[in-house]
């Protein structure tokens, strides 16, 4: 049985315990051969959030859950809508908090996804906008419907291409609020072999054109925003590394 600590004494522990981790060359050897293998069985695709399929490593769903709990944002944005459960996670962590609404925005929602979503239980919570994220006019409408929000997160997880994820962090950043994150997904595909990408659905990006490439360039220009690297080191397995942006400005 091991020592019990208080809470503090517990959290510094394991801040060092997570600082020695990351560290280990071979962990993260191993880390990088078991994501590269789990992805060509699409592992991603196995879980689901109070019944609606979510399409992230269970890693990455402790590590959003903790930052929402921490940052208690009054609006959650989120690009890239798929079935629906990433929504209707961040929508169940706000109504245990009691407060705050999420907006998804994707440019094609499905009937049955949209349905689906509307009939769930969770639903109050969550505004959809069907378009491309970084149209001018969508954009406008995301910025109107963030205007009364003191506490903003901004997650992005669509298109995967550089331009696009660049283009959508220019025009939502700036309603992230100090303290708040930027989470941005995928950019895992940085560092994994490309053939996991070239696939029967020709994915236009790859190394070289990637969320990760797009945050390096973001940050080159910007700077309100760091690479909370605690985050990822603490998860090892994560399709996000690089990708939990935290505005400090």
């Amino acid at each position: 049985m091991g020592i019990i600590l208080n809470q503090k004494d517990f959290e510094k522990r394991n801040k060092t315990q997570i600082k020695k981790m990351s560290k280990d060359i071979l962990l993260k050897k191993l880390t990088k051969s078991w994501i590269e293998n789990s992805a060509r069985y699409e592992y991603s695709y196995n879980f689901t959030w109070l019944g609606r399929p979510i399409i992230q490593y269970p890693q990455d769903i402790i590590a959003l859950q903790e930052i929402i709990w921490k940052v208690k944002p009054d609006l959650i944005i989120e690009t890239g809508i798929a079935h629906g459960g990433s929504l209707i996670f961040s929508a169940s962590i706000l109504e245990l908090i009691g407060h705050g609404k999420v907006l998804g925005i994707d440019i094609e929602i499905r009937k049955h996804n949209r349905t689906a979503i509307k009939k769930h239980p969770l639903s109050k919570r969550i505004t959809v906008i069907q378009g491309s994220s970084i149209d001018k006019n969508v954009v406008k409408k995301v910025h109107d419907f963030a205007q009364d929000s003191n506490r903003v997160l901004l997650i992005l997880d669509s298109n995967h291409t550089h331009k696009h994820v660049l283009a959508e962090m220019r025009s939502y950043s700036h309603l992230v609020t100090k303290g708040s994150y930027m989470i941005v997904f995928d950019t895992v595909i940085e560092d994994v072999s490309e053939e996991l990408f070239r696939g029967k659905f020709k994915r236009p990006w790859g190394k070289g054109n990637n969320p990760k490439t797009a945050v390096q360039e973001f940050l080159k220009s910007n700077n309100r925003f760091i690479i909370d690297k605690e985050v990822e080191n603490k998860l090892l397995i994560s399709v996000a590394p690089c990708g939990y942006v935290k505005c400090i400005k």
